[in-house]
């Protein structure tokens, strides 16, 4: 398996409803409103992907400001290529693209993922406050 990094492809609603079904963020995510998907790919200021070949199987998709902080608010790995490293890099490649040494990069686990953040090396923060979406 080789898994190329992209930071320059853009990718489709399509493509990446497609992945977020092949990964167990669907169940999150609102993969039957393709025009809500289009606009959280055009207003995401950092996407890498990963790829085998021509199938797309892994996307992280981020807001940052590029000197303070970076909200990592997608992170999709096909299930068929998790526990091969590839989410983890795709977390370190974001990090970097926003700026690793001044930038703090936050995420809120999925449920299925809570486990998972801790063993490569993330710290779990408890005081997190939301503001729960109206629809």
């Amino acid at each position: 398996m080789y898994i190329e990094y992209k930071t320059d492809r853009a990718i489709t609603p399509d493509e990446f409803i497609d992945l977020l079904q092949r990964s167990t963020l669907a169940e999150r995510r609102p993969v039957h409103d393709p025009l809500r998907i289009e606009k959280m790919l055009a207003h995401g200021n950092i996407l890498i992907t990963a790829w085998e070949g021509d199938l797309l199987v892994g996307v992280s998709r981020a807001l940052s400001d590029f000197s303070f902080c970076c909200y990592l608010s997608d992170l999709a790995v096909d299930e068929a290529y998790q526990k091969a490293g590839i989410g983890k890099e795709l977390i370190r490649r974001t990090h970097v693209a926003a700026g690793e040494e001044q930038v703090m990069l936050i995420l809120l686990a999925a449920p299925k993922a809570v486990n998972y953040y801790p063993k490569i090396g993330m710290e779990q923060f408890k005081d997190c406050f939301v503001v729960r979406r109206k629809g």
